[in-house]
C-alpha cells in the first residue's frame, strides 16, 4: 500500500512499490505488536487523501483512530478525549506541525508524536525534536512504515512507565517480596475478605480497604486488581505518608517543564501511568487537605491537571484505597474531608488482625520460613511444638509483618529467639508431651485471656463454638 502524492511529495521521492493490505493485528511484513490493539491514535493533516490513508492503515489494528483536518481540530480532541500517539503533519495552512506540536508541550501534552513531512532537512527534523517529535517519517512511506513507528512509540513509552512505576513501587515499600496477589489462611476471617473480593473484583466500584499496619492491605488491594477487568494494566501503588507534602501533587498528577524550580522537562504523573489500570492510594488519611480536594475532583470528572498545565487530561481508573487511620474520627477532628469520605467510602473491606486469623498464623509462618530461606540462602529454622504454642498465643501488634520480620530474623540468627522459645503473654512456656496435650493448652490459654467466653475464644481460634464444647467435655470427662 502506497502513501497518496502528497503537496509536496515532489521534495524527496524514494522508490515505492505496492504491497499487500496488512491483517488484522499483523503490520504487514513485520512481527505481531500486540500494544497496537489497545492503542488510540490521533491523525492531524489538511489533506483528506492523507487521512484516509491512514486510517485505512491503522484502524484495522487500533483500538481508536480519530482524525483532525487542522490544529484547531486537533486541540479541541485533545481536550475531550486521551490519545497515545498524535500522527503530524508538518505543513499545514495557519500554524505548521512543528510549532503546534511545541505549544501543546507547554500546555500539557505529554503522548508521542510523529511528524510526517516531506522535506528531509537538518533544520526541519531539529525542530521536530525540539518541540517533542519522537520519530520522523518521509513521504511518500510505505504502510508497515507508520505501523512501525507507532508500535516503536508504543514500546518505548510502555517500557519507560513500567520502569518508573517498578522504580517508585520499591522505593514505596520494603514488604512485596511474596504474597503479593493472595491472602493466605483458611480461619473464618481470611475467607470471608477473600468472598468479599471475589464478589467486587470486577465491579467499576472505588474500594476502601481498613485495618491496622501490616494486616495484608496491599495484597488485598493487589488481588482485587488481578481479578478484575483491568488485570492486564498497571496497578500503581502510591503511599501517601512516603511522598513530601511539596511533591506529592506533582507525583500524582504530574507536571510540565518549567512549572517549578527544577522541572527541566514534562513528565506525565502517577495518574496518568495507571491509565486503564488500578490506583492504589495507601495511607489515604495522610493525603493533605489541598491535595483532598484536587483528588475528589479527579474522582467525580475523571480528568487530571498536570501542574502548570492549561489542560485536563481524561483518565480511565481503578480506585483503592487503604487506611489504617479512622477516617470518621479524623472527619469530625477537620483532618479529612467529609465530602471525600463519603465519596471514596463506597465499598468497605475491613482487614482482620492476625491474632483474629486462628491457625492461619501456622501457615504464613510455615510459607515464611519456606519462601525467606530460599530469598537468604539459609537452611530453614524447624518450627517446633513450643514456638508453635508461643506462635498461637502471641498478640502479634505488628500482624503479618511483624510474622514475617521475626522469621526473618530467626533465619538470620539461626534459630528462633530465646523469648520466643514459648508463649509471652504470660510469660508461661509450653511443656506438652503430644500434639493432644499442646492442644489441650492452647485452647484453654485463650479461654483464659478471654474470661471464659466460648464465642471470642472460638473467633480467635479459628474453630467453631461446637468444636470449643466438645473439646471441654471430652477433657471434664
Amino acid at each position: 500500500m502506497n502513501v497518496p502524492t502528497s503537496k509536496a511529495s515532489a521534495a524527496i521521492s524514494p522508490a515505492t512499490v505496492n504491497e499487500p493490505a496488512a491483517k488484522p493485528g499483523k503490520p504487514a511484513g513485520g512481527p505481531e505488536f500486540s500494544a497496537l490493539a489497545q492503542a488510540s491514535i490521533l491523525i492531524v493533516d489538511d489533506e483528506p487523501g492523507m487521512r484516509n490513508f491512514l486510517v485505512r492503515t491503522l484502524g484495522p489494528h487500533c483500538k481508536h483512530v480519530e482524525e483532525a483536518a487542522d490544529t484547531d481540530e486537533a486541540s479541541r480532541k485533545l481536550d475531550k478525549s486521551r490519545f497515545d500517539v498524535v500522527i503530524l503533519d508538518n505543513i499545514m495552512p495557519g500554524k505548521n506541525g512543528v510549532d503546534w506540536l511545541a505549544e501543546q508541550r507547554t500546555v500539557g501534552f505529554f503522548a508521542d508524536a510523529i511528524l510526517i513531512t516531506a522535506y528531509a532537512d537538518l533544520d526541519t527534523a531539529i525542530q521536530a525534536l525540539r518541540a517533542g517529535a519522537v520519530d520522523f517519517v518521509l513521504k511518500p512511506f510505505r504502510s508497515n512504515q507508520i505501523l512501525n513507528a507507532v508500535a516503536r512509540c508504543l514500546d518505548r513509552v510502555r517500557l519507560q512507565r513500567e520502569n518508573y512505576v517498578l522504580r517508585y513501587a520499591l522505593r514505596a515499600s520494603s514488604d512485596r517480596t511474596f504474597l503479593r496477589d493472595n491472602l493466605i489462611g483458611e480461619s473464618p476471617a481470611a475467607r470471608s475478605v477473600r468472598e468479599t473480593i471475589a464478589r467486587v473484583a470486577r465491579l467499576p466500584t472505588s474500594i476502601l480497604l481498613t485495618g491496622e499496619s501490616g494486616t495484608g492491605k496491599e495484597v488485598a488491594a493487589r488481588s482485587i486488581h488481578s481479578l478484575s477487568d483491568r488485570a492486564d494494566k498497571p496497578f500503581v501503588p502510591v503511599n501517601c505518608a512516603a511522598i513530601p507534602p511539596d511533591m506529592i501533587e506533582a507525583e500524582l498528577f504530574g507536571h510540565i517543564k518549567g512549572a517549578f524550580t527544577g522541572a527541566d522537562s514534562g513528565r506525565e504523573g502517577l495518574f496518568l501511568y495507571a491509565h486503564g489500570g488500578t490506583l492504589f492510594l495507601d495511607e489515604i488519611g495522610e493525603l493533605p487537605l489541598p491535595m483532598q480536594s484536587k483528588l475528589l475532583r479527579v474522582l467525580e470528572d475523571r480528568r487530571v491537571r498536570p501542574v502548570g498545565s492549561e489542560r485536563e487530561v481524561p483518565v480511565d481508573l481503578r480506585f483503592i484505597f487503604a487506611t489504617n487511620a479512622d477516617l470518621q474520627k479524623q472527619v469530625e477532628k477537620g483532618r479529612f474531608r467529609a465530602d471525600l469520605y463519603y465519596r471514596l467510602n463506597v465499598m468497605q473491606i475491613h482487614l482482620p488482625l492476625l491474632k483474629d486469623r486462628g491457625d492461619d498464623v501456622q501457615e504464613l509462618a510455615t510459607i515464611f520460613m519456606n519462601k525467606l530461606s530460599i530469598q537468604l540462602g539459609m537452611p530453614p529454622v524447624p518450627i517446633d511444638s513450643a514456638v508453635r504454642a508461643a506462635l498461637a498465643s502471641y498478640d502479634w501488634p505488628g500482624n503479618v509483618r511483624e510474622l514475617r520480620n521475626l522469621i526473618e530474623r530467626t533465619l538470620i540468627l539461626g534459630a528462633f529467639p530465646d523469648d520466643f522459645a514459648g508463649p509471652r503473654n504470660d510469660g508461661q512456656v509450653a511443656t506438652a508431651d503430644s500434639l493432644a496435650d499442646l492442644e489441650r493448652w492452647h485452647i484453654l490459654s485463650v479461654l483464659k485471656e478471654t474470661g471464659g467466653n466460648r464465642e471470642e475464644a472460638a473467633r480467635r481460634l479459628g474453630i467453631s463454638r461446637k468444636t470449643i464444647d466438645r473439646k471441654l467435655a471430652l477433657w471434664n470427662g
